[in-house]
């Protein structure tokens, strides 16, 4: 049986501005900066500005893919294990999220999780976000957070700090040659 969240139904919105923004975070993450750096930000408010507001949707729904696409590398992974890719994931996520709450205030780590686990389930993540209303502006930097975490994630499972980038760079490689 169909559902309304179903991935077919989900726009995929601009996957690559999205990685390229993720990227950004963990290379720096992975270089011990925890601060922001001014100029990045203001490199990536810039981008952002110049998205216009279709552009914001667009990565939007490329987060939600990325997040969707990372997901369901796990639940492979996990299948391939006998294990259950929320009992394996999300207590771990959500337990990050609520070590830091300048990022992710406890009244959206409820939203994350379900996003978590709507695409370990196989939904669209950005579908099943849209059942609830439009995204709240306090809603877009724990967003570009758990898509970050979530990544991170994946690279530590797999030992290899761009694992989650080239995953996402080959699927889409592999799209445009279809």
């Amino acid at each position: 049986m169909s559902s309304p969240c179903d991935p077919e139904y989900a726009p995929a919105g601009d996957v690559g501005a999205a990685l390229m923004m993720i990227d950004s975070r963990l290379k720096a993450l992975y270089e011990n900066k925890t601060e922001t750096d001014p100029e990045q930000q203001q490199m990536l408010d810039h981008f952002a500005a110049s998205m216009g507001p279709t552009g914001v949707d667009e990565l939007l729904d490329g987060a939600c893919t990325l997040i969707y696409m990372f997901m369901k590398w796990l639940r492979t992974a996990c299948e391939d294990h006998d294990k259950d890719v929320i009992e394996y994931s999300v207590p771990s996520l959500v337990a990050t999220m609520r070590v830091m709450p300048k990022t992710f205030r406890p009244e959206v780590i409820p939203t994350m999780a379900g996003l978590l686990i709507a695409a370990g389930t196989g939904l669209s993540p950005n579908l099943w976000r849209a059942q609830y209303g439009s995204w709240r502006e306090d809603e877009m930097n724990p967003l570009e957070a758990l898509v970050v975490l979530l990544a991170e994630h994946l690279n530590r499972i797999a030992d290899d700090h761009d694992f989650a980038t080239r995953l996402i760079t080959d699927a889409l490689s592999r799209a445009s040659q279809d």
